[in-house]
């Protein structure tokens, strides 16, 4: 499998996921989440599904197969998602768990490629009788995973007697900058709102030269994180519309430009005249079927889901996805960047109703990612909606 053309598709789902939640999840607030995380649940879902169901989970994800789903997440495990703190790097966590009732077993060939693709661990439970005892587990497994920053990934309620599976996935990102910010030199100033009006927060500056390029109605900066030996090279991307109230435009724009990321990355550093970006710190979290379904993934959810590769005997013709949750969380100051995300899939039994030269000065919303550097690296991406907090 050619590994930058995955990638690139990879984005594209990124782009058109980050534009939708957008529109739905909002609410005219801070919203962060990592589409990484939400597409490595669908994968694994993709790997115990077939018919229909199959078909419209690699639609989604533009893909070929469940083979190649697969694949990619092993390579993405073993090329860009592996831990650098040893050698100097960011510190990197990614882990996946599968949770099954013990009245189920899971199928040799789902349990060979979620142990050998995905590295998930397998936990056998009792969700017709302990299923806020479950609930509480796979919160200390999303917890751990995260180093504490991802408390409650399942909902209290969210987890009962129906469920038959959950599927996680969790990361964990920390990061310093190359070029640290003075502390000393970070004032408040005025963010203005999406919807109008303003609020003071603090801005990091600095009078260094910077990756930043200015491009027609927006701008991106780079800010790169320390590299270790592997040479691996992370940096956070920010892009500024030059509209206050441009967000949602450009988000459009790059969710409809397939490569768009690829095309406008800041090729060199330069003299920024005025330089100010927020320091903040962003918690969310939401329910995420809505939001795939109005992309038109519909099958897993519904009562023609067919989950059958994912456990032995006619137990799993009744089974559907009946939620996805997810939270994350982000702090950007002027050390680096600590971020995390976990995202769980509760599989249960169907047919019942379920919840569901430049200046950069980025003093109002904007739209950012944390990635590998260069063209076609795998990105993970949150938007600021609003005025992110200060600590």
């Amino acid at each position: 499998m050619d590994l930058r053309e995955s990638i690139r598709n990879q984005t594209d789902v990124a782009l058109s996921l980050s534009k939708q939640i957008l529109v739905t999840e909002s609410n005219n607030s801070n919203l962060v989440f990592s589409p990484l995380s939400i597409e490595v649940l669908l994968s694994l879902i993709a790997s115990g599904s077939k018919g229909s169901t199959l078909e419209q989970l690699l639609s989604f994800l533009k893909s070929k197969s469940s083979d190649h789903l697969s694949s990619f997440s092993s390579q993405l495990l073993a090329v860009v998602l592996t831990d650098g703190s040893a050698s100097g790097g960011p510190r990197l966590k990614f882990a996946n768990g599968v949770w099954v009732d013990k009245s189920l077993s899971l199928k040799p060939s789902f349990t060979q490629v979620v142990g050998s693709n995905y590295k998930a661990a397998t936990n056998q439970v009792d969700f017709q009788t302990k299923a806020v005892e479950v609930t509480n587990e796979v919160n200390t497994w999303a917890e751990n995973e995260t180093n504490g920053l991802i408390k409650e990934v399942l909902p209290s309620g969210s987890v009962d007697r129906t469920t038959r599976l959950i599927l996680t996935n969790a990361l964990y990102f920390k990061g310093a900058w190359n070029e640290k910010f003075d502390a000393s030199t970070t004032k408040d100033d005025d963010f203005y709102l999406l919807k109008g009006g303003s609020v003071r927060v603090p801005f990091m500056t600095s009078k260094k030269k910077q990756f930043v390029c200015d491009y027609d109605g927006f701008k991106v900066l780079a800010l790169p994180y320390k590299q270790g030996e592997d040479k691996r090279k992370f940096s956070m991307y920010l892009y500024l519309p030059d509209a206050k109230d441009g967000l949602q435009a450009l988000v459009e724009r790059m969710a409809s430009e397939s490569g768009f990321l690829d095309r406008h990355l800041p090729p060199k550093q330069v003299k920024v005249d005025e330089f100010r970006i927020p320091r903040f710190k962003i918690s969310f979290g939401f329910e995420a079927s809505n939001a795939l379904k109005g992309l038109g993934l519909v099958s897993p959810f519904s009562n023609e889901a067919d989950l059958t590769e994912m456990v032995d005997s006619s137990a799993g013709q009744g089974l559907c996805v009946s939620s996805i949750f997810h939270k994350s969380f982000i702090e950007v100051n002027e050390e680096g960047t600590e971020a995390a995300a976990a995202s769980a899939g509760v599989i249960a039994l169907r047919g019942i109703d379920f919840p569901t030269k430049i200046d950069f000065v980025a003093d109002h919303s904007f739209l950012f990612t944390i990635n590998k550097t260069g063209c076609n690296d795998v990105a993970d991406f949150a938007q600021v909606l609003e005025p992110p907090q200060a600590d």
